[in-house]
């Protein structure tokens, strides 16, 4: 919307139009307040209330508390030699009626009776002539009775002339204000790296449980051209081919390469400089690491960094130091005698991280032993012969299982080998409480079978040995059949103590059990990438009879791979349980995501005939809904999932009675609008938009008011990191620090009695930039769909509507609670039953911790532009 300063066209009319109500102006794209030049305007010059902040460009809207009034004066000054008629007229307002006029300067608590009742104000102004060189003032208020930005258009009739002026204002609370940004957001200079080629060494930590393995693991290092040609912006020839039978080692090693050179790239924008190091005891050094525990990739025992003082100059060589131990944001380092004797406690240093390559090195090695894997095993839809499976009746021994459970266990059972088996689990389908029955039977009936168990998280495989060791049935599993194998970088102190006799540890340092006594558990618990370690070992191909991934759709294929190809053998049982309609792999190359490495196996054999088409000797889908309410689970269950699912829950009505916060007590999806201000401050550029965050922060206080909820039966969700440091501040202050807090990544495979989900972004400039890239919510079907089906009984959305309605399916989660009454919060945008929106597809896109990392910068964005852009 532009300042108007020539007499209207026919065609030219405010864009409000004629009704009267703006629903929504975004700020940062106004450009009557952002380019307002008085010299561009005459011959009556008419000034802008209440200018933003921080300069035109890039700053925010003045902010104003809750039920205080903001008052500031407008200008009109004639320039000509005649008398000008001249009118003023608020429009519009949004909140409607929260804007108003006066001549007269509005009284404060300070003025005396008389002055306040001679007070008036009103919403228009009109017939007064302003005379030759007179400047007139003219008062606009606001007291604000909401949080969020308030918005006024006001018009000055000038005889022939127009001109129209935007104002905005944020309405704040303490809660809010608390949560302001202390520094200006600048970005971040790209920091020089160092010359480590050549550096003083140091010693690396003794391994006390160090020995020799009978497969060791190759250095797989990355060839000369093929890193110069990534380098260079180019795709390797081989991965723009597509993924066939021919090409599979090569193809993935290729797209493993890209993936390696982001995570190089990426670690480069954690290196510090002008940092402390501070003594700890006689041998270490430790350095703070903020949000260490949050980023990917993570920093372990073992790993190293390079040192040297922030005022030497490039000729002086750095220190070698190795990580000797990880505590929350700490890391203890230790150099070579000569550093420590020069260390003070108050110098400042620069600081350099190096990628660790162990766990790439895995992923490239488990993609070389495929060459031996059956070609029908790799490509389903290749095989020369249709499965056929026996299901064996069995009698449940954990629980009772529905029909669809049952099957699945039954056809386990009775698989002999060939492709793997798919136990398809949407959320709530009971896909965990599956697989424990799958382990007991085997288990149980089969004393010679040796399962081994893998899930993508540390997490995710104690919570599979919890449930196992937890379930309503009369068989114990004994605790030397089976084994929780920890990588040695897990900390001793991570593991539940209930757990830890399931363990081998050596020292209070997690090992892995030699050969012999690895053979001897029956049942085995990891993560995938622990899963080498038995390898390592010499654990032969065909020693497990069951192989089961847990989780596989967040798994990359060669991922899945590292438990599979080396241990597979023809008739070894491989069961895949996941859902490809969820969040994939964590993928840090934005190419080698598109390319196929953002594709899970799960996702990628789903798409052969035999799986897709439903065929009940390759997968059971898993249709009966445990978790959520009924209108919780409609509309993904419209969206993804084929309208198969069947909600069972039963027990929502004596939840919704603890509960007064809905307008419509039958439909527990609230969608709550707001109007704020997404910013970033420092050099950090997630996002953050503390009027959301303090309305979460409300909203969570009226749930636990009662006592009828605890903390722990709320989770929050939202797509920034930063949003996340900036909600668990406001609940620290509070006293509430039992509420879990994250990214959607963070919340797959949970689930809670409320989901409080924060959408952050209030601007539409960044709109695109957000779609294009697959950040926040937006694009992103995936997130999208874990996101709304973690609430058990009630889903509360807070966001900008005009913003997060540009997306197909945020769009239908707007209108639907909209159509049931539960809709509140700002104006909503004009309905829109769908968009043409092209983000309906099953792409991952990046994951929250891709914003800490620098976006390449788009060809055809100019570098201004991009400055604003980059996120």
């Amino acid at each position: 919307m532009d300042s108007v300063g020539d007499k209207w066209d026919d065609e030219e009319r405010s864009v409000i139009g004629d009704k009267g109500e703006v629903r929504y102006i975004d700020f940062d794209h106004d450009k009557s307040v952002r380019n307002y030049n008085p010299n561009e305007e005459g011959p009556i010059i008419v000034s802008v209330p209440f200018p933003f902040v921080d300069g035109k460009q890039g700053g925010k809207p003045q902010s104003v508390v809750v039920g205080e009034t903001a008052v500031d004066k407008i200008t009109l000054k004639n320039t000509t030699t005649d008398p000008v008629e001249w009118g003023v007229t608020i429009y519009a307002s949004n909140p409607e009626d929260s804007f108003k006029l006066s001549l007269m300067e509005p009284p404060t608590d300070k003025s005396d009776l008389e002055t306040i009742q001679a007070f008036l104000e009103c919403t228009s102004l009109e017939d007064r002539v302003l005379h030759p060189g007179d400047t007139l003032t003219v008062w606009l208020s606001c007291k604000p009775k909401e949080i969020g930005v308030h918005t006024s258009i006001v018009h000055f009739d000038l005889e022939a002339d127009v001109i129209e002026r935007v104002v905005f204002l944020l309405a704040e609370d303490k809660i809010s204000q608390s949560l302001a940004s202390t520094k200006p957001y600048t970005r971040g200079i790209k920091k020089k790296p160092l010359n480590v080629e050549s550096h003083h060494g140091s010693v690396r930590p003794s391994r006390k449980t160090y020995r020799m393995y009978k497969n060791r693991l190759p250095r797989y290092d990355i060839p000369k051209d093929i890193r110069s040609l990534i380098e260079s912006g180019q795709i390797p020839s081989v991965v723009t081919e597509g993924l066939t039978r021919g090409n599979y080692q090569h193809f993935f090693k290729n797209l493993l390469i890209m993936e390696e050179i982001a995570l190089e790239d990426s670690m480069r924008s954690y290196d510090m400089e002008g940092v402390p190091l501070r003594k700890r005891g006689q041998q270490y050094l430790s350095l703070e690491v903020p949000g260490l525990a949050e980023r990917r990739p993570s920093l372990v025992q073992g790993d190293y960094v390079f040192a040297k003082l922030e005022y030497e100059d490039e000729r002086s060589l750095p220190y070698q130091g190795h990580i000797y131990r990880v505590e929350a944001d700490d890391v203890y380092l230790k150099f070579a005698p000569e550093f420590h004797s020069h260390h003070r406690d108050g110098n400042l240093y620069k600081i350099q991280f190096t990628y660790n390559r162990i766990s790439m090195r895995r992923l490239y090695q488990a993609v070389d032993a495929t060459e031996d894997l059956d070609v029908g095993f790799l490509f389903p839809s290749e095989s020369t012969q249709r499965r056929m499976i026996r299901a064996m009746r069995m009698v449940p021994i954990s629980c009772t299982l529905n029909e669809e459970q049952r099957r699945s266990v039954e056809m386990i059972l009775g698989c002999k080998g060939g492709p793997p088996y798919v136990i398809y689990g949407p959320p709530g389908t009971g896909k965990t409480m599956t697989l424990v029955e799958t382990i007991l039977q085997l288990y149980t009936t089969r004393k010679r079978d040796r399962i081994l168990v893998c899930a993508p998280s540390n997490s995710a495989a104690d919570h599979i040995l919890e449930k196992l060791l937890n379930a309503n049935a009369d068989v114990v599993v004994q605790e030397f059949d089976i084994l929780r194998l920890n990588a040695s970088t897990r900390p001793y102190e991570d593991v539940n103590p209930d757990l830890i006799d399931y363990c081998f540890y050596d020292d209070d340092a997690f090992t892995c059990p030699e050969l012999h006594a690895l053979l001897s558990y029956r049942i085995i618990i990891c993560t995938y990438t622990s899963a080498s370690l038995i390898y390592a070992e010499g654990v032969r191909r065909g020693h497990f009879s069951h192989i089961i991934l847990d989780e596989a759709g967040q798994a990359s294929e060669p991922e899945s791979m590292i438990p599979i190809s080396s241990l597979y053998k023809q008739n070894t049982v491989v069961v895949l349980a996941g859902d490809p309609m969820q969040l994939g792999p964590i993928i840090n190359s934005r190419e080698a995501e598109t390319f196929g490495l953002g594709k899970s196996y799960l996702e990628r054999i789903y798409e052969c005939d035999f799986y897709g088409n439903g065929d009940r000797n390759y997968v059971t889908k898993l249709i009966k809904n445990y978790r959520s309410h009924p209108e919780i689970l409609h509309l993904p269950n419209e969206l993804f999932y084929g309208r198969e699912l069947i909600a069972c829950k039963d027990d929502s009505v004596s939840f919704m009675a603890r509960v007064d916060l809905l307008p419509n007590k039958d439909f527990p999806v609230l969608f709550f609008g707001i109007q704020g201000c997404d910013e970033r401050e420092g050099c950090n550029p997630s996002w953050f938009n503390r009027t959301e965050a303090s309305k979460v922060v409300e909203i969570t206080k009226r749930l636990t008011a009662r006592k009828n909820l605890s903390e722990e039966d709320i989770g929050i969700i939202t797509p920034y990191r930063q949003q996340v440091l900036k909600l668990k501040k406001a609940f620290e202050n509070e006293n509430m620090p039992n509420i879990k807090i994250g990214s959607v990544e963070q919340f797959q495979g949970q689930e809670r009695q409320v989901i409080i989900i924060s959408t952050v972004r209030s601007t539409i400039k960044h709109n695109e930039f957000d779609k294009t890239y697959c950040l926040g919510f937006l694009s992103n079907p995936k997130r999208f769909n874990v996101a709304i089906t973690r609430a058990k009984a009630l889903l509360i959305v807070i966001g900008n509507p005009h913003i997060i309605t540009k997306d197909r399916n945020w769009n239908k989660l707007l209108w639907r609670c909209a159509d049931n009454s539960s809709y509140q919060g700002c104006s909503p945008p004009e309905r829109q039953e769908d968009y043409e929106d092209t983000s309906f597809s099953i792409d991952d896109g990046q994951p929250e911790e891709f914003l800490q990392t620098e976006v390449p910068q788009p060809a055809g964005v100019g570098e201004a532009e991009w400055s604003d852009w980059n996120i």
